[in-house]
């Protein structure tokens, strides 16, 4: 069904990534979590804890590489910095580009989106960000929808909107998730 990558930048927002990564392996999706390094970082390869924006230390799956190439979906959470050192980082860039020249699916919330103005790959496409980012994301049509999918990108706005969005990836990988959201129960939190 595919594979998706989660980016893990120091900074990120921890609400934002771990439910995507809780709700897509729920969902049966193959899912895995990305430590990316800042080339000044002074990180030793083999600690793959990212601290989040709120202190929390979480273990990622794996160091960010060219292994990431082999996925279907890249996914990039917002948060503070974690969405600036996404962004900031050129081989996150590359990725980005990589997957949406190969016409991979590639997905951002909130300042995670940032790194899609920065790859340069959102003129003229529809999309979402974190509340005010209109004007942050030159080109692209900017909406202010929950979760807006426009092809193979899909963009969700912040913290609060993370359940549509990581359902919508799920769904992008071929998972009916209605069964899902009952048992979390979404539906019954005014969840559509």
């Amino acid at each position: 069904m595919g594979k998706v990558a989660v980016l893990m930048a120091e900074g990120y927002e921890e609400g934002e990534t771990l439910t995507i990564v809780d709700i897509l392996r729920r969902a049966d999706v193959e899912c895995h979590t990305f430590a990316v390094r800042g080339s000044e970082s002074g990180e030793k390869p083999e600690d793959l804890f990212v601290k989040g924006m709120h202190g929390m230390m979480v273990k990622a799956d794996k160091e960010f590489s060219d292994a990431v190439k082999e996925y279907d979906m890249l996914v990039l959470p917002g948060g503070r910095p974690g969405g600036a050192n996404l962004r900031e980082n050129p081989e996150v860039i590359s990725m980005v580009k990589y997957f949406m020249d190969q016409g991979k699916f590639a997905a951002a919330m909130c300042s995670g989106t940032l790194a899609l103005a920065q790859a340069q790959v959102i003129e003229g496409r529809e999309m979402t960000g974190y509340t005010g980012y209109g004007d942050k994301l030159p080109g692209a049509v900017f909406k202010e929808d929950v979760v807006v999918v426009d092809k193979n990108l899909i963009t969700s706005q912040g913290p609060a909107t993370v359940y549509p969005f990581a359902y919508k990836l799920a769904e992008a990988m071929g998972k009916d998730v209605s069964v899902l959201k009952e048992r979390m129960l979404y539906n019954l939190a005014g969840g559509q």
